[in-house]
């Protein structure tokens, strides 16, 4: 599955509503630690299906980074059904970052 960009627009139907898990990933272009993630959640994303991966620019979608209460990036939350089940706060391994799903 390919990573999907998650704005306030879509975000209800792509990430609320969604019948599978969600893992957002909350960036920002100036963030070297968020390009040193960007990489492992795209091949997260293309190793599993039973997910949606979704990407949120925090300085393009500054409404949602308030409402998740984003302080630092990168911050990598999981949902299922709607609610937050776990988040991760900075770069980390894939091995750490699967281990959250």
């Amino acid at each position: 599955m390919s990573v999907m960009n998650i704005t306030k627009n879509n975000f209800q139907e792509e990430v609320v509503r969604s019948d599978k898990p969600v893992l957002l990933d909350f960036w920002a272009t100036w963030c070297g630690p968020c390009r040193m993630v960007s990489p492992i959640v795209d091949e997260i994303a293309s190793e599993r299906g039973d997910l949606k991966i979704g990407k949120i620019n925090i300085d393009e979608q500054q409404e949602l980074a308030s409402a998740f209460q984003i302080m630092s990036i990168p911050t990598l939350v999981m949902v299922k059904e709607g609610k937050v089940v776990n988040q991760m706060i900075g770069a980390r391994p894939k091995s750490q970052i699967l281990s959250m799903l």
